[in-house]
């Protein structure tokens, strides 16, 4: 079958509330592959088939989503669906991109923390772990292969190693140290701070969308200063109730309360991808509050790769799992504790995301000219490999000595993570496959692991 010529076709019909509302919920159950599947889908599904907008467009939403702390593919549906549909367009976007995944997560880490000790189930997290630090490498390789395009930027990167190596400095004074250096840089030195990869040129043409490159502005996409004041005084306030709500019903330094704070930091930290603010989230919720153990946010990282959704979903697992661990509501509501809980961090990590599009897009739509000050961006995002190293270096420790360096060492556990590595850097298989297989390695590792160790084997 023969593609139509985008020049005979004619300009689709406007989108109603109703089928924008069931693409949005139809995206947040299909949603897998990280980002760039997420993008991907997106891109195919509005620009290419529906034409809700042109390819112009949709690379100019991506391009600012790309400079904002946050997930990229949920705030580029959320500006998206402001465009075709105003504000309450946007927020159901949003809103459908990680609602599926907040259920789907919450059931899950139920079955992982009620019947973590079952044996299968422990077979499978055994497999899952090598795979995740694999994952975690290859990571690393990805958005260092992506970013470091000179050698100033390589040490920023090995610089940003040692201090949270070395010197156990915190991620947000790696972050602002970064963006320090970016922005001097980009000023003295910009061609060591020019943004490197990029996502296409907007040249390509699927025929008239709904939102073309030369529509005139729509009225709600017109900057109106009035209109900025409303929308941060409403999500200053969305923020604020809820955090004073926690605090004068438990007080400042309960976990409820100390979650929202918590993950509205780490929200405003996640720079350069879910993996950049993975460590900033382990550094609070298992090094300084105790919420969880090493092994279960590796588990973490893991069901927050096999679900769809953005990977910095991966926070609703870790809100579920210190709601129980803390009984937050007494022993007797440990499921309702961590539900609560992980609905609870979930809200207080995309709240920002709305707010940077709603309030943020009339300005970006104001101009298609190229978009500055990403040298920032390019020095933090050099940092952040350094950083993600280090988190594969910690995942490998706690896996391959699973009782420390004084124990013995996991081959069983190095061997499934080397075959993930091959699996993914050689062979290109995707991030769930690897996930699945090394489940079911694991799973056979448990009822053979026994036999092999009476033999001296293991």
């Amino acid at each position: 079958m023969n593609n139509p010529d985008p020049t005979n076709l004619s300009k689709p019909e406007p989108v109603s509330f109703a089928e924008a509302f069931r693409f949005w919920l139809k995206l947040g159950f299909i949603s897998f592959g990280g980002p760039a599947g997420q993008i991907a889908i997106m891109h195919q599904e509005l620009v290419e088939n529906r034409r809700w907008l042109s390819e112009k467009r949709f690379l100019h939403a991506l391009n600012y989503c790309m400079l904002l702390p946050g997930p990229e593919a949920q705030q580029l549906a959320i500006y998206i669906g402001w465009l075709i549909h105003k504000t309450w367009g946007g927020i159901v976007a949003g809103s459908l991109f990680v609602l599926p995944s907040l259920l789907i997560l919450i059931l899950l880490s139920w079955v992982y923390i009620a019947f973590g000790d079952v044996t299968w189930v422990a077979g499978l997290f055994y497999g899952i772990k090598p795979a995740v630090t694999a994952i975690v490498l290859q990571a690393a390789h990805r958005i260092g292969s992506r970013a470091l395009k000179n050698k100033l930027l390589w040490l920023l990167a090995g610089l940003s190693f040692l201090a949270i190596f070395g010197l156990h400095a915190p991620f947000p004074a790696i972050v602002a140290i970064a963006a320090l250096i970016g922005a001097i840089g980009g000023r003295f030195a910009p061609d060591y701070f020019k943004a490197g990869g990029g996502h296409g040129k907007a040249d390509k043409t699927f025929g008239p969308a709904l939102l073309d490159d030369d529509n005139a502005a729509l009225p709600h996409t017109q900057f109106r200063w009035s209109r900025l004041l409303i929308l941060c005084a409403v999500g200053i306030a969305l923020w604020i109730v809820p955090m004073a709500a926690l605090t004068l019903q438990y007080g400042w330094d309960h976990a409820l309360t100390q979650m929202g704070w918590f993950f509205t930091k780490a929200a405003l930290m996640t720079f350069g991808g879910a993996y950049a603010v993975l460590p900033y989230v382990y550094q609070g919720a298992v090094e300084h509050y105790h919420w969880l153990l090493p092994q279960q946010m590796i588990d973490g990282l893991a069901l927050g790769e096999t679900t769809p959704g953005p990977l910095i979903m991966v926070v609703t697992f870790v809100g579920f799992v210190a709601g129980w661990t803390q009984a937050i509501f007494g022993p007797d509501q440990l499921a309702l504790a961590g539900a609560v809980a992980a609905t609870l961090v979930t809200y207080f990590t995309f709240l920002p995301s709305f707010l940077f599009i709603l309030a943020g897009g009339p300005l970006v739509e104001s101009t298609h000219g190229n978009l500055k000050f990403t040298a920032p961006l390019t020095a933090i995002t050099a940092a952040v490999v350094g950083v993600i190293l280090n988190l594969a270096l910690f995942f490998a420790w706690h896996v391959l000595w699973p009782t420390g360096f004084e124990g013995n060492f996991d081959w069983l556990a190095a061997v499934i993570g080397l075959l993930a590595m091959l699996a993914l850097f050689r062979y290109k298989i995707s991030v769930i496959r690897v996930i699945a297989a090394a489940s079911m390695i694991g799973l056979l590792a448990v009822f053979v692991k026994p036999w092999l160790l009476s033999l001296g084997i293991f």
